[in-house]
């Protein structure tokens, strides 16, 4: 064999072990996030206020500030803090928690305190939303999992529309390998999960759709920023804590983009206590 033919046999090989990475861990990570989700409550606030913290730390490391206590510390603190008060049911608690922890990191953080307070409000968000639609006890596990499958199946049908289909990049300077075709693949998907939450009667065929389109172009729209985010400080990976899928940035950019889209939808419609009825009830 040739360098020339070593090459991309390769990247063909390397491209295999990650796709079986990236499954093994879908394997283990979704029926966790789907138990949890099911059961509600603390555990479900509990798992979200974790990776919130996490959300928060992987954005100071991308935008290089992983080794600034100043800003981490008061960041991760107001999360954990808000995650408690959620789980006590108390949002104006929460939303008074958050402000007062933004404040604080841009008082103590240096010359980069405009990413680091963006992070905390980027995590808060993300948090403040995944609880809130949950927290709907009679369309809440509906709502959730609406939106978890809208972004999984955006992401799965446009991982292998891209690479079977190929064509002409969606932007380049930001996302190298991502495609028009993959894009495609991704929404279309994501109309297949919409139409079957109508075929069971979880909704309204049109109404279903239409957000099932949207909040699948909003997920594809959130995996970009986090990519121009990364590119913009040259890095590749959030982190690696999750094999085959890097770190919990890359992993959840669509989820925490569609999440808090599917939230305001939902609130604007239903209020604080009824977030899910509000989503999927037209």
């Amino acid at each position: 064999m040739s360098e020339g033919e070593a090459a991309p046999a390769a990247a063909s090989e390397q491209g295999s072990r990650n796709l079986v990475m990236r499954v093994v861990a879908a394997l283990v990570l979704a029926p966790l996030a789907i138990g949890l989700a099911y059961l509600g409550g603390v555990a479900w606030s509990l798992l979200v206020t974790l990776v919130s913290v996490g959300l928060f730390a992987e954005w100071l490391a991308v935008t290089g500030q992983g080794r600034e206590l100043r800003a981490m510390v008061p960041g991760v603190l107001a999360l954990l803090l808000a995650g408690f008060c959620l789980m006590a049911g108390r949002l104006d608690a929460a939303l008074v928690v958050i402000a007062i922890g933004a404040v604080v990191v841009v008082l103590t953080s240096g010359a980069r305190r405009n990413w680091a307070v963006a992070g905390l409000l980027y995590a808060a968000a993300a948090e403040i939303a995944s609880v809130l639609l949950r927290l709907d006890m009679v369309k809440g596990f509906a709502a959730l999992m609406f939106v978890l499958l809208i972004v999984w199946v955006t992401d799965i049908g446009g991982y292998f529309a891209g690479r079977s289909i190929g064509g002409p990049k969606l932007w380049v300077r930001v996302s190298p390998k991502k495609t028009w075709a993959g894009a495609i693949g991704g929404f279309v998907a994501s109309l297949l999960v919409a139409a079957g939450f109508a075929v069971f009667e979880i909704g309204t065929t049109g109404p279903l759709l239409l957000l099932g389109a949207v909040l699948s172009v909003v997920s594809q729209l959130g995996d970009l920023f986090e990519s121009a985010v990364k590119r913009r400080f040259g890095v590749k990976d959030s982190s690696h804590i999750i094999p085959g899928h890097g770190g919990l940035l890359d992993r959840l950019d669509g989820f925490v983009a569609a999440v808090i889209v599917a939230a305001i939808f939902g609130f604007l419609r239903g209020g604080a206590d009824g977030v899910g009825r509000g989503l999927m009830v037209w």
